[in-house]
């Protein structure tokens, strides 16, 4: 009954993996095969052609260079400013630390297109506009807010004894943080690094809100053109999506141990 039962489970678990895997398998599959519509086309590729990537890096490679600028840059801005607000937030206890727990929460819940207006016309005032550095602090108001509560929530786990200890030996605050909790937190670090990476390199509304001239193009953007120019052709337009995915599965591939550790930080005490 039980060898049943597990036969049983882990069929309706291939066949779900097989549902949610489709999608990616199709894009993979149209993006090898020439002149190959979004639908109409053969289930497997038996003459696969590269021609749509040879096309999408030729006419896609600078895109994906700017969108993988913002990304990292978006990355480093984060952490740079999170991981000291954690530390303040973890560390010193006030009742103003709920006041601003409760603010960082509720920046997360407003509408990407409210930041988006607001910050089009501060940065037609500031220069701003069509530059990578107003993209990484437009894509960093989505990955701030998450960094600080992921990174503050593995600092509340540290033991304070070794904070303590590092205060008692002469360390001042800052001293503390780099020194000690900083490499202690590093699981933490990296999973939000990773995650306002991912944030800023999906990211479409601010990429298409804040660039008007065309000079600053992330990949998201030229696909967007791309669905529009190469209709009777989604080898191409798949191709792409194909090379804007490879980033992303390789940081998770390497980063996977300090993602499964950071992001459960906190949940257990």
């Amino acid at each position: 009954m039980k060898t049943r039962r597990a036969w049983r489970d882990t069929a309706v678990g291939i066949l779900l993996l097989a549902v949610m895997l489709f999608p990616l398998y199709w894009i993979v599959n149209v993006s090898l095969q020439r002149g190959a519509s979004a639908a109409g086309t053969d289930w497997f590729p038996t003459d696969p052609d590269l021609s749509g990537y040879r096309t999408a890096l030729r006419e896609q490679g600078g895109h994906l260079v700017t969108s993988l600028l913002i990304g990292v840059g978006s990355a480093l801005f984060s952490v740079l400013v999170a991981a000291p607000a954690a530390y303040v937030l973890a560390q010193f206890r006030s009742r103003w630390i709920t006041a601003v727990l409760f603010a960082v929460l509720i920046s997360q819940m407003v509408p990407g297109i409210v930041v988006a207006n607001a910050l089009y016309t501060a940065y037609e005032d500031l220069g701003l506009l069509d530059s990578v550095p107003g993209l990484i602090l437009a894509d960093s108001t989505a990955g701030i807010p998450f960094a600080i509560l992921v990174i503050r929530a593995f600092m509340m786990g540290l033991p304070r004894a070794v904070v303590e200890a590092a205060r008692i030996d002469g360390a001042g605050h800052f001293r503390t943080f780099v020194s000690v909790v900083l490499p202690m937190s590093v699981n933490a670090v990296v999973t939000a690094a990773l995650f306002a990476f991912l944030f800023a390199w999906g990211d479409f509304l601010f990429a298409l809100t804040l660039t008007t001239t065309g000079q600053v193009h992330p990949v998201t953007l030229g696909l967007y053109q791309y669905i529009g120019s190469y209709v009777a052709d989604w080898s191409t337009v798949m191709a792409t999506a194909v090379l804007s995915s490879i980033p992303a599965v390789l940081l998770l591939a390497v980063a996977q141990r300090y993602v499964a550790a950071g992001a459960t930080a906190g949940a257990v005490k």
